[in-house]
């Protein structure tokens, strides 16, 4: 079995506890702008925090964002906190994980299922995540 190279995996409902026990925890959304904007955002303003948002891959292209780890120490995430990343499934919060573990972030976390879930048996997004989970979310 392989090591996990990141923190772990926390479902959508442990990621929402940790973020709101530990104050200093960060919500990373790795979507793309266009997600951001017409599928929507975890919502933290319950908990007194905003997500911060750095794309994994760029919109429109695709091109993987050769500045992640710039824009995530731009955005002022310290390598000391507890960083949870999200994407859509999940797969992209894990790649982002692992490249912010190489950087230096010690408790990196992926939140598995992403915002949206995996497809389902008929193809469709949305019967798991952080959305289907009840957490709080919003449009833009």
């Amino acid at each position: 079995m392989t090591a996990v190279a990141y923190a772990g995996d926390l479902g959508p409902a442990e990621a929402y506890e940790l973020l709101e026990q530990d104050p200093d925890a960060v919500l990373v959304d790795v979507r793309t702008r266009a997600e951001w904007a017409y599928v929507g955002l975890p919502d933290l303003r319950r908990l007194g925090k905003d997500v911060v948002r750095v794309e994994w891959t760029r919109y429109p292209d695709g091109a993987r964002n050769d500045r992640f780890l710039d824009d995530l120490a731009a955005a002022g995430v310290e390598r000391e906190r507890a960083v949870l990343f999200l994407c859509r499934s999940g797969v992209r919060s894990v790649a982002a994980a692992e490249a912010a573990t190489r950087a230096g972030y010690a408790r990196a976390y992926n939140v598995a299922e992403g915002f949206e879930g995996p497809l389902d048996a008929d193809g469709h997004r949305g019967s798991r995540g952080w959305r289907a989970a009840g957490l709080p979310w919003r449009q833009s």
